[in-house]
């Protein structure tokens, strides 16, 4: 099968790189620790066209794939820019699987969404649960009733500043509904926050008998936008990871020691290969994902599960040899490399965490191999 991608969308990834090329956001990265502003990158989203990436024509959207959103997600990543998508663009595609009334105003970016998403029910928990405040175990979903769902979703990405919350609540009878709740109704709270990662905006979202509208979205629609949202985490990192390589690449080129580069030492080239390869190896999982996301639908659980492991894996270990590879410079508050250091151990610990798409993907190879051994049997 060729991945290869085609003009389109090598046009659609050179424009969002020249487009966010126009602002200093690795920059504004380390100014945002210090207590300053980010760029609004809002207007330059809106009229790329990126709010409405995945919504349909007829509602003003773009109309493309998952795959062309991680290509915008990827460029990202590049300059860790401050930018509320992740929770809007895997908003809209709940919303859209819904044909929700609202996608005019979140296609144009006149209206911002947040998905306040659930992990899906697996082999190990067969609940809907969502991240907690504090500890390892999971809490429950919001429960909704009637209209009014009621419940707590923690860490959840764009909540802070998002007009409508596209949410995922469980009724008496386990399943779970998709629920359109206005950010601004009464008994809705976001307490804006953020952790370690400054460019990375999280919200702890309370529901307290919220009325909502709650769309016809069948279990497949809402679960797959738990997948998107992995998957368009997992292509920030694969982003960051090309900047990663090449920053380290230069260095290792231009810095002598005992009268030879740096990457001329058989310790460094291995650390580069490295790299390279857990980058390839993410970017493969990212082409068979936005594949599976438009043309097998069944398969996208477990393409975006390990496109996460892949490329949440594959940041740490390089925005790790950045820091290695510049030496000491490399730790300190002049370089870029604990920026991405930083990106990199949040992304990693979001929406479930890397740790658990890896038991996704290993629940799913396990149950793959029981049915072709009963088959054979």
């Amino acid at each position: 099968m060729n991945f290869a991608l085609t003009d389109e969308q090598l046009f659609l990834r050179e424009a969002a790189r020249g487009a966010l090329g126009r602002f200093k956001s690795v920059q504004a990265a380390r100014e945002l620790l210090e207590g300053g502003e980010a760029p609004d990158l809002w207007p330059t989203a809106c009229e790329a066209g990126w709010p409405g990436l995945l919504v349909a024509d007829e509602h003003g959207g773009a109309g493309l794939g998952a795959l062309e959103a991680m290509l915008v997600f990827s460029e990202l990543g590049r300059v860790l820019a401050a930018v509320p998508l992740l929770g809007h663009v895997a908003a809209t595609s709940l919303l859209t699987g819904a044909s929700a009334d609202e996608l005019g105003a979140l296609a144009s970016g006149l209206k911002r969404a947040a998905l306040v998403g659930a992990r899906p029910p697996s082999d190990v928990e067969p609940d809907w649960t969502v991240d907690p405040a504090k500890g390892m175990r999971r809490d429950p979903a919001p429960r909704l009733e009637g209209d009014r769902v009621t419940g707590a979703v923690h860490w959840v990405p764009d909540a802070p500043g998002a007009d409508v919350l596209a949410v995922v609540a469980i009724q008496d009878d386990g399943s779970a509904r998709a629920v359109l709740v206005d950010a601004g109704a009464d008994g809705v709270r976001v307490e804006a926050l953020w952790r370690y990662d400054a460019t990375r905006s999280l919200g702890h979202v309370t529901l307290d008998g919220a009325r909502g509208v709650v769309l016809d979205a069948p279990r497949e629609v809402v679960a797959q936008a738990w997948y998107l949202a992995q998957a368009l985490l997992a292509a920030e990192s694969i982003g960051a990871v090309e900047v990663a390589l090449e920053t380290s690449l230069a260095y290792a080129k231009e810095r002598f020691t005992f009268g030879r580069a740096i990457g001329s030492y058989q310790s460094v080239k291995h650390e580069l290969v490295e790299i390279l390869r857990r980058l390839e190896n993410a970017r493969s999982l990212m082409y068979y994902a936005g594949w599976a996301y438009d043309d097998q639908p069944t398969e996208f659980p477990l393409a975006a599960s390990a496109l996460r492991v892949g490329g949440s894996k594959a940041l740490e270990h390089a925005s790790r040899a950045m820091i290695s590879i510049h030496g000491g410079i490399g730790a300190t508050w002049e370089h870029d490399a604990p920026l991405f250091f930083r990106r990199a151990q949040l992304s990693r610990r979001l929406m479930g965490g890397a740790a658990d798409a890896a038991e996704r993907v290993a629940a799913e190879l396990l149950a793959q191999a029981r049915t072709s051994a009963a088959d054979a049997a």
